[in-house]
C-alpha cells in the first residue's frame, strides 16, 4: 500500500451564500442564484460566492457578497458548514503541492418584499423556486440542500421567521410562511395558532386588519424578552 503524503495542503478559502426568501404570495421558497462569468463553469448558475480577501473575516466576506448582490433592510445570517472535499473545485492541481479550494458557506434569509437585486456587472442574477433550480456549478447543489435543511430546522426551534416578517403581522401571515417552507401538512392552522398563543411570546397590538372576505385578523408583534425564556426548549413552534 502506498503511504499517504504528509505534505500540508495549500488552501484558498472562499465564502458561498445560500440566500433564501419566501414569496408568500405564491407560497414558494426562493434561492438567489448568479451566473458565473469566468472559468470554471462559465455561463453556469451558482450560489453567490467570493474568495476571502487579505485581512478580511469570513463573516465580512459573506456580508460583502450580500451587499454586492442584493439590497435589504432585514436579514438573518449565520455560518452554515465548511465544504472542503479534495475534488470539489476543478482548479485544484492533482499534485500534492497544488491549491485546494475550501468553501465556508453561510445561510441567509431575507424579506422578499423588500429585497432588491443588484444587476450591476452581473449578466445573470435571479430568484429561483427550489423546485426549479437548474444545474449548479461546483458542489453548490449539496450546499443548497444543506442550507434548506438548516432553514427547516431553524423554523422549528428559533425565531428566525420574525427576522423577515414585518414588525406587525397576523397569525395567518406567520402560518403561511411556515407552510411555504415546511409544507401544508406540518400542522393545521388551529393547532398552530393555539400553540403559539399559549407560548406567550406574541403580543397582541390591539389592531385588526381586513383582507378580503372574512373576519378582521389581529396584528401581533414578536416579544423577544418573552421568547428568551423558551429559547433552550426544543420544538418550540410546532
Amino acid at each position: 500500500m502506498t503511504p499517504k503524503s504528509t505534505n500540508l495542503a495549500n488552501f484558498k478559502v472562499g465564502v458561498d451564500n445560500v440566500i433564501f426568501s419566501v414569496d408568500m404570495a405564491q407560497n414558494r421558497v426562493l434561492v438567489l442564484l448568479v451566473m458565473r462569468q469566468g472559468d470554471p463553469f462559465s455561463g453556469q448558475w451558482s450560489l453567490p460566492g467570493t474568495l476571502v480577501r487579505q485581512g478580511e473575516s469570513l463573516e465580512a466576506a459573506a456580508y460583502r457578497i450580500l451587499a454586492e448582490k442584493i439590497r435589504f433592510k432585514n436579514i438573518y445570517l449565520e455560518q452554515l458548514y465548511t465544504f472542503g472535499g479534495p475534488d470539489r473545485d476543478p482548479r485544484e492541481s492533482p499534485d500534492c503541492f497544488g491549491v485546494r479550494y475550501l468553501s465556508v458557506s453561510y445561510f441567509a434569509l431575507v424579506r422578499f418584499e423588500e429585497a432588491q437585486l443588484i444587476a450591476d456587472g452581473v449578466t445573470g442574477i435571479a430568484w429561483y423556486p427550489l423546485e426549479r433550480v437548474p444545474e449548479l456549478a461546483f458542489d453548490h447543489h449539496q450546499i443548497l440542500e444543506y442550507g434548506y435543511q438548516r432553514l427547516r430546522n431553524k423554523l422549528e426551534y428559533s425565531p428566525v421567521a420574525f427576522d423577515v416578517l414585518p414588525e406587525t403581522f397576523t397569525l395567518g401571515d406567520l402560518y403561511q410562511l411556515y407552510t411555504s417552507v415546511l409544507g401544508e401538512n406540518f400542522s393545521d392552522y388551529s393547532n398552530f395558532r393555539t400553540r403559539l398563543l399559549k407560548l406567550g411570546f406574541l403580543s397582541d397590538t390591539g389592531v385588526k386588519v381586513s383582507r378580503g372576505a372574512g373576519r378582521p385578523a389581529s396584528l401581533y408583534r414578536f416579544n423577544s424578552e418573552s421568547f428568551a425564556l423558551l429559547k433552550d426548549k426544543p420544538m418550540v413552534f410546532i
